[in-house]
């Protein structure tokens, strides 16, 4: 039988530790991820390309929506905190309010979306899991496309918020997918 989050109750006993502990410890585990994910950047215009939409899919895929979604939360909290989490040098309430404080509402919807996805057994599709990471990526540029436009207007939103990225992002959810369906292969291989 599994557990709501898809982990076996065996496999929770055999680390000896409480659900709820190793709960906390991925979702701490998931927020550090993603703030390493941020801090990874390749030259690109008009702003540096991050690694941060790989590892919400990637975690999304892999932990499902609850423990995803809590994850992405505690990021943005640590960021509002001001620890240096996100891309570049700034931090703070202050950076929400920026021309990327749409994707960090994209990210966190994302997340639900993909986990959603995750939790009904589609990880175990991988072109369906794949299909569902694209839609992940559709809700990230739908926000941050939004309230990009909010401060810049929509066309230039699209031309220097969606377009630029979007051959990167079909990437990133390739890799995230076949990241996911690799783990859980090694995982019921092993188990």
């Amino acid at each position: 039988m599994k557990a709501p989050d898809g982990t076996s109750p065996a496999a929770l006993r055999s680390f000896g530790l409480p659900r709820s502990l190793l709960r906390f410890a991925g979702i701490v585990l998931g927020s550090a991820v993603l703030a390493l994910s941020a801090k990874i950047e390749v030259p690109f215009w008009p702003v540096p390309m991050t690694l941060e939409t790989l590892a919400v899919l990637g975690l999304a895929g892999t932990f499902g929506a609850s423990l995803a979604g809590a994850a992405v939360l505690l990021w943005l909290a640590e960021g509002v905190a001001g620890l240096p989490v996100f891309a570049g040098v700034a931090t703070g309430p202050a950076y929400f309010l920026g021309p990327t404080g749409g994707y960090f509402a994209g990210f966190l919807a994302a997340a639900l979306l993909v986990g959603f996805a995750a939790d009904r057994g589609l990880r175990a599709r991988p072109l369906v899991l794949f299909a569902a990471m694209l839609g992940g990526v559709a809700v990230i540029y739908l926000c941050g496309a939004a309230w990009l436009a909010h401060l810049v207007g929509w066309r230039r939103s699209l031309r220097l918020g969606v377009m630029p990225f979007v051959p990167a992002d079909l990437t990133k959810a390739a890799l995230a997918a076949a990241l996911v369906t690799a783990g859980r292969r090694l995982g019921l291989q092993r188990g």
